[in-house]
């Protein structure tokens, strides 16, 4: 293991106990995160990502492997041992009533408080540092029942933060938010885990925020394995086309996107490019026709532009037909030469 190992897992057997009976979730999973790191763990549902995350989190124990943090044993650490190393943000959504933003984040000092859960100076130090790297100053004496979803996730972020472990996990923590408010969660735990040092796990079903923001990649395959590596080595390995196969939807190489999967029923040539091209592309295909390249022997067929100017122009062979400034307009004309 590397000094820089914050977490690793190793021939990891995880699942659920019920009496003397097993159900294996997902086993022989190898992983690692290092100092520094946001890693996103992906797959599709019923793979085992929550199973894992409380796993990982000391909430659920496991079957076979071992999982060593901080290069300490997790079997080997009591629970405040772990609550000094390991802080976590579930997916539910907590009540805690009549609490202010400042009480809550106040919760994440428990491990150091002792019995009576007394706050001393360097206490409040840390509570508002925490406070402030969230950007949620402003809301530090609000209930939480009246602030904003998003704002409530930052809460709880800060309550992490302020738990000041070196590894924080967290369960879907986007999951009841808007696409801004996932978006500005997502970068809060990009600038927390490369400026302070802490290595930060979270599940996703983000995928592209997860491609575009996170140093490392966890994979996780319905029964296992795990597939780890940085977004753009697992792009060039084609390591998305089996993680959510037959579902409907097919990862494009091109641009690092899943799409979704169309039955058509035509193909319709289109002489020219850009995003204009991929808008008519992503329109038509709603309507079962596959957008190609241009072909000689081309019936109807579109082109994009012409001598300088904007539009779409529909033809038969040689011959045009219409020209319309709009998408919906020339998929309508179009639809309509093929008696759609």
């Amino acid at each position: 293991m590397s000094s820089t190992d914050f977490l690793t897992i190793n021939n990891l057997c995880i699942g659920y106990s019920s009496g003397a009976k097993q159900k294996t979730v997902a086993a022989n999973l190898n992983a690692r995160i290092i100092k520094g790191e946001l890693v996103c763990l992906l797959g599709s549902n019923g793979a085992g990502k929550s199973t894992l995350m409380r796993t990982l989190s000391g909430f659920q124990p496991f079957f076979e492997g071992q999982i060593s943090i901080m290069e300490k044993t997790m079997n080997n650490l009591n629970e405040k041992e772990i609550s000094r190393l390991l802080s976590i943000v579930l997916t539910d959504r907590i009540a805690v009533p009549n609490a202010t933003v400042y009480e809550l984040v106040a919760y994440g000092r428990s491990p150091y408080t002792g019995t009576l859960g007394r706050i001393n100076k360097n206490d409040q130090k840390i509570i508002d540092k925490a406070i402030e790297q969230c950007g949620i100053a402003h809301k530090k004496n609000a209930f939480l029942s009246a602030i904003s979803d998003g704002e409530r996730q930052k809460a709880f972020i800060a309550k992490a933060l302020a738990q000041d472990t070196p590894i924080i996990l967290l369960d879907e923590p986007t999951a009841f938010l808007d696409l801004p408010a996932r978006v500005e969660i997502i970068q809060l735990l990009r600038r927390i885990s490369s400026e302070s040092g802490k290595s930060v796990l979270l599940s996703t079903h983000d995928l592209d925020l997860a491609l575009q923001m996170a140093d490392r990649l966890w994979l996780l395959h319905k029964n296992g394995p795990l597939i780890t590596g940085s977004p753009e080595d697992l792009l060039l390995q084609n390591a998305f086309q089996t993680l959510f196969q037959n579902k409907g939807i097919e990862f494009d190489t091109k641009t690092g996107l899943f799409r979704v999967e169309y039955d058509h029923f035509h193909e319709l040539p289109v002489k020219g490019h850009g995003f204009e091209y991929v808008l008519l592309r992503r329109a038509f295909a709603r309507k079962g026709i596959k957008v190609t390249g241009m072909k000689e022997d081309a019936g109807f067929w579109i082109e994009i532009g012409k001598n300088g100017q904007s539009g779409f122009h529909l033809y038969n062979t040689d011959k045009k037909i219409t020209t319309e400034n709009s998408v919906e307009l020339i998929v309508k004309q179009t639809m309509n030469c093929f008696g759609k």
